[in-house]
């Protein structure tokens, strides 16, 4: 079990914030009509759904939402395990020549970030990609910096930021867990 070190973030701070980015993003995005909106699976995509059905009150125009399963595009992809999970990736439309929002829960390593990427790519070529987190917590591997951050914190190696949805968790909330150094969590 997962004991959380602290709440970073209630339902209606996550509310608040989904809103301000959903505003961020069509203040900076001219052409709503080219905007394709990515979530990456899981928690990613319900962040996307929100985001485009707050898109949808504000502006009517009702942006297309998809899917992307990186599970083929991890650089660590041996050590997941034999059978890893695979979700499924659900583009129903080009993305060619498309302005792609692509939204996940944290910003860490950049990892998750550069195999989406690397996926979206293989099905076209988009006019642009821009990221969208809900939290960015620092300790970049990869030249990856979000475009649309919901909010940034510090931490240590040893935290963990848990994104979670009700969709897949059953409540809203961001809460940050201590691991130890035998890998388990307190």
């Amino acid at each position: 079990m997962i004991n959380e070190k602290y709440k970073l973030m209630t339902e209606e701070d996550m509310d608040r914030t989904l809103k301000r980015i959903s505003r961020e993003i069509i203040e900076k995005v001219r052409d709503l009509e080219s905007l394709i909106i990515v979530g990456i699976k899981t928690r990613g995509v319900p962040l996307a759904k929100t985001i485009k059905d707050e898109i949808l009150k504000i502006t009517g125009v009702d942006v297309p939402l998809g899917a992307v399963d990186i599970t083929f595009y991890r650089d660590d992809l041996s050590m997941v395990g034999e059978k890893p999970q695979v979700k499924g990736t659900e583009l129903p439309f080009s993305v060619e020549g498309k302005n792609i929002i692509l939204i996940d829960d944290v910003l860490y390593t950049g990892r998750t970030t550069r195999a989406a990427m690397e996926e979206l790519i293989d099905y076209g070529r988009p006019a642009s990609i821009k990221l969208c987190v809900l939290v960015e917590r620092g300790h970049r591997e990869l030249p990856i910096c979000p475009d649309f951050v919901g909010k940034s914190i510090t931490t240590t190696k040893n935290e963990i930021v848990k994104v979670k949805v009700k969709e897949v968790d059953g409540v809203n909330e961001v809460v940050v867990c201590e691991q130890r150094d035998d890998g388990t969590n307190f």
